[in-house]
């Protein structure tokens, strides 16, 4: 459906002779590459499942395996049982994922919103409640105990049971939070498309449709037509769809209190696989050609060359990876550290935490509006990097990039 709205959306805002009798046949186009489109739609969706239970994968405990030691939380006990503060766990705990959306303490007491634990256990069944139970890590309930982000299996007694398997398939604040995202994104689509169904590409857009278009516009010009050449109807949807999802998780990743999702490792791996199988589903004979007999060098050359170029295949997904995850994350802990300045000039004197405060804040509020600018920054880049990595994928062909559009769709 989201990318049917896509494709509608383009053929909206593309007043050509070809592209309104295109229009007027919308519904033969779509059954002719239902195919397509189909493999895209399940892909997209396994982000969604990939998301949701790829944590529950890494909380399997084996039978006698060694139970790891529960990492250090915000505030240690420090000697004499007062609480010391530390920033790095801090850190880790704001851009890490959670069973429950933690918004601020007041008078010692978490004000969070708790969200569904789900948990299997071959020898104990389905187990299902709020995180809430847990009371953020200090409680055992139904024979399970939340240590720091990782759910684990318990004896009567509170300690861990290792001969116990348990598989989490929690709705975390990841999950939840792409969830959200993806419900929006086919709000803010089918809205814009039926409007266009609507009213044609005759009347001036409005709205949500005004915002909208010059982006799918720039997305389509200055990407697509520049990569793909004669060949970019085919791949718009799957460009505006990655475009526009990570762009959404972008921005809510900067309001307090939200999922950084972009910022999970496991977020941007599921999305490079994507891109890769895109990559490779796309690419010719001309291109595994090159990559396995390296044309134009020495025979004993070739042999170096293979292992490299064959390396570079899967190095361009894991570019496009590590660049949108490292990005995320570092604009958050610039941002997090910024604030703790003020409670560590202020665990030293209260002076000089009440003096350094407008410097913390001004700073904060100036990397604040560059993480704005980065979110969309970093949502072109994938898109765009996405886009030439296909364009090289299927170069040399008949139908390579160098060609130009014809009004056809492909």
């Amino acid at each position: 459906m989201l990318i049917n709205s896509i494709n509608l959306i383009q053929v909206s805002i593309n007043p050509s002779p070809k592209f309104l009798i295109f229009a007027a046949n919308f519904r033969q186009g779509m059954i002719a590459r239902n195919n397509l489109k189909s493999l895209l739609v399940a892909v997209f969706s396994g982000i969604l499942l990939a998301i949701s239970s790829g944590h529950a994968l890494a909380q399997v405990h084996e039978e006698g395996a060694p139970h790891a030691k529960e990492p250090a939380t915000a505030h240690e006990p420090a000697a004499g049982g007062e609480a010391k503060f530390n920033p790095g766990a801090l850190i880790m705990e704001h851009i890490g994922d959670s069973h429950d959306y933690h918004f601020f303490d007041w008078k010692g007491h978490p004000v969070s919103l708790p969200l569904p634990v789900i948990l299997y256990s071959p020898q104990r069944g389905f187990t299902a409640f709020l995180s809430s139970k847990f009371e953020h890590g200090h409680k055992v309930h139904n024979g399970y105990k939340l240590e720091h982000t990782h759910i684990v299996p318990v004896k009567a007694d509170g300690s861990v049971d290792e001969g116990v398997k348990v598989f989490d398939l929690s709705l975390t604040k990841n999950a939840v939070q792409m969830l959200i995202s993806s419900l929006i994104l086919l709000l803010i689509m089918i809205t814009v498309a039926n409007r266009y169904k609507k009213n044609g590409s005759t009347s001036a857009p409005t709205g949500l449709q005004n915002a909208i278009e010059p982006v799918i516009t720039f997305i389509r010009e200055e990407v697509a037509k520049v990569n793909l050449g004669r060949k970019y109807h085919k791949y718009m949807p799957y460009l505006l769809t990655v475009f526009f999802f990570i762009l959404i998780n972008n921005i809510f990743g900067l309001i307090p209190g939200l999922a950084n999702v972009t910022g999970n490792i496991a977020f941007t791996l599921v999305l490079a696989a994507i891109s890769l199988l895109v990559i490779v589903f796309s690419s010719n004979s001309h291109f595994w050609g090159h990559i396995f007999w390296p044309p134009g060098v020495p025979l004993p050359v070739k042999f170096i060359l293979i292992p490299v170029e064959l390396a570079g295949v899967f190095i361009k997904p894991i570019a496009l990876m590590i660049r949108l995850f490292a990005n995320m994350v570092a604009g958050h802990i610039v941002i997090t550290c910024f604030i703790m300045l003020i409670f560590i000039f202020g665990g030293m004197s209260k002076v000089a935490g009440w003096g350094f405060s407008p410097v913390s804040i001004a700073f904060t509020v100036f990397i604040y509006f560059i993480e704005i600018l980065v979110a969309f920054i970093q949502a072109f880049i994938f898109t765009n990097l996405t886009a030439v990595f296909i364009g090289q994928a299927f170069e040399g062909s008949h139908d390579d990039v160098d060609g130009h559009d014809d009004g056809v769709i492909a």
